[in-house]
């Protein structure tokens, strides 16, 4: 294998033997595959990267040889103890091959039974403690199991409450869609009948402030109201009804005799009442256009 310039520098002794116990460590993982290693060029980041993975498998290899060294210890146990159980069995006349086939059947069940139970021995009190767990944890798992039946029951009743409401909402929906055409035409005259309005909107407007200019021209004040010019007719009515008679009384002079004197003295006399009235007339239409003065 051909390593790095920076791992190659003799002044790195640290990281020259870091590379060697690295290269021992894939020589002899290949080695233990019966194959030849390849050769590569070792990078810092490489080399971290196998650092990591060598001491993980390290640590695996080590446990593992623990663990296996107390398997072996364990079956060796075990191989010595079926030796003198199968010394003592002989020696009463036990022994597998002078039992009947039933009896062997039997015997194979009950070390079956023991191995389900995971009991170390085929006592009476093992297979009692271990059919007590057993029951326990059947009691457990029925209660697990009442648990999750009413949790699926209320899931159920909720999943039920969930279509119904779904199928409301989507006949809800259809019928919103079905009426969106009739609204949709009744919001075009809306907007159609809008749009009208707010052109007589525009058109009532301008007349509104031409009856304003008009009236300002006129010279209309708010204080000629309607009951002001009621009561300004009720006066001119009263006071025609007061000069009627002095007009038909100017007319009946018409008649008089030729006397030039008399005739222009009553004249002058009806026309000096007329002109009282007209004055007072105006006085009174004055007055009601002028109600502050």
């Amino acid at each position: 294998m051909r390593d790095h310039a920076s791992l190659s520098n003799p002044a790195a002794s640290g990281e020259g033997s870091r590379v060697a116990d690295l290269k021992a460590w894939i020589a002899a993982q290949f080695e233990v595959a019966g194959k030849d290693a390849p050769a590569f060029e070792l990078t810092p980041a490489s080399a971290s990267h196998l650092q990591a993975i060598a001491t993980a498998s390290q640590a695996r290899t080590r446990s593992t040889t623990i663990v296996a060294a107390d398997f072996r210890q364990k079956a060796a146990e075990y191989r010595s103890q079926a030796a003198r159980i199968r010394e003592i069995l002989e020696s009463v006349g036990l022994a597998r091959e002078n039992l009947s086939a039933s009896a062997v059947a039997s015997a194979q069940v009950l070390a079956n039974v023991a191995n389900l139970l995971n009991t170390r021995d085929t006592e009476m009190s093992s297979f009692l403690v271990a059919m007590a767990d057993i029951s326990l944890r059947k009691t457990d798992v029925e209660e697990k199991r009442s648990k999750v039946q009413k949790e699926s029951k209320v899931l159920l009743e909720y999943t039920r409450k969930a279509i119904a409401r779904l199928t409301y909402l989507k006949r809800t929906l259809a019928q919103l869609e079905d009426d969106m055409a009739g609204c949709d035409n009744q919001m075009r005259h809306w907007q159609t009948n809008l749009s009208i309005m707010v052109s007589k909107e525009r058109q009532y407007m301008q007349q509104h402030t031409n009856c304003k200019a008009l009236l300002k021209r006129v010279g209309y004040t708010p204080e000629v109201s309607h009951g002001v010019l009621m009561e300004m007719a009720e006066h001119k009515k009263d006071l025609e009804k007061k000069t009627r008679p002095i007009l038909d009384t100017l007319r009946s002079y018409q008649d008089l005799p030729p006397d030039k004197a008399l005739a222009a003295l009553a004249i002058e006399d009806k026309r000096r009442q007329y002109s009282a009235a007209e004055k007072y007339l105006e006085e009174v239409l004055q007055s009601a256009l002028n109600p502050t003065e």
